[in-house]
């Protein structure tokens, strides 16, 4: 079990939704949403397939646009976001994909190199130095050179775990992070964004169908059902 989150209560909200809308293209997934999100919280957001946790998750990441009602994410007004705004508000996000997304052709050091490159690092000393913070951080330092095709799938999550801490985010957001894993793997990746969570204040949103997880590690969850965000696990299995 995890330890409890207990974020301060004079800390600021990074997640705001009101009275949102959530489309996936035309289609309302998910109606009225007003949910708030404190700095340093872990959370799980859980549902069946197609309840519309990722729709969710790509709407806080711009990914999908906020049609209606009002949403702020890190400090950025979701209705506001442009083409030139949107790349400001995902540097301060890591964002953790089942599928992991990871250049094929470049090892784990270029991964990591190209995404730092591409949010404007150019010092090749700093950009060294967090590459090897990160690993350590997520404990595949011996794996740096690796291609990925030679990694593990719980390595490959950690290549992508660290790929999302490289600007020190104020939120990640992951998406059936452990959905491609073997039990043992989803413990660990859970545990490593926990630890994460609770050593650097950063708050957590992960998007799960993963009931063993919930149940092993519990956290405050958020529900997908009928349309709407539930406080509380209301899942039926």
């Amino acid at each position: 079990m995890l330890p409890t989150t207990n974020p301060n209560p004079r800390t600021r909200e990074v997640i705001t939704l009101q009275n949102a809308d959530i489309y996936q293209k035309n289609n309302l997934v998910l109606s009225n949403v007003n949910l708030n999100i404190q700095e340093g919280e872990f959370v799980y957001l859980i549902g069946r397939t197609g309840t519309g946790k990722s729709s969710l998750l790509k709407t806080l990441y711009a990914e999908l646009p906020l049609v209606n009602g009002s949403g702020k994410v890190v400090g950025f007004d979701l209705k506001a976001l442009n083409w030139r705004t949107v790349p400001f508000l995902r540097r301060k996000l890591g964002i953790v994909f089942q599928d992991f997304q990871l250049l094929t052709d470049r090892s784990v050091d270029e991964n990591l190199r190209f995404a730092l490159e591409a949010t404007d690092w150019r010092n090749e000393q700093e950009i060294n130095k967090r590459i090897t913070n990160v690993l350590n951080s997520v404990g595949i330092t011996q794996k740096r050179y690796a291609m990925p095709y030679q990694l593990s799938g719980g390595e490959q999550q950690r290549v992508v775990i660290a790929r999302a801490l490289l600007n020190d985010p104020e939120l990640i957001l992951a998406d059936e992070p452990t959905g491609n894993l073997d039990p043992q793997t989803s413990d660990d990746i859970i545990k490593l964004l926990y630890r994460i969570s609770r050593e650097t204040q950063t708050t957590v949103l992960i998007g799960t169908h993963d009931m063993y997880t919930l149940s092993k590690y519990p956290a405050r969850t958020l529900t997908c059902k009928d349309g709407m965000i539930l406080e509380g696990n209301h899942m039926e299995w």
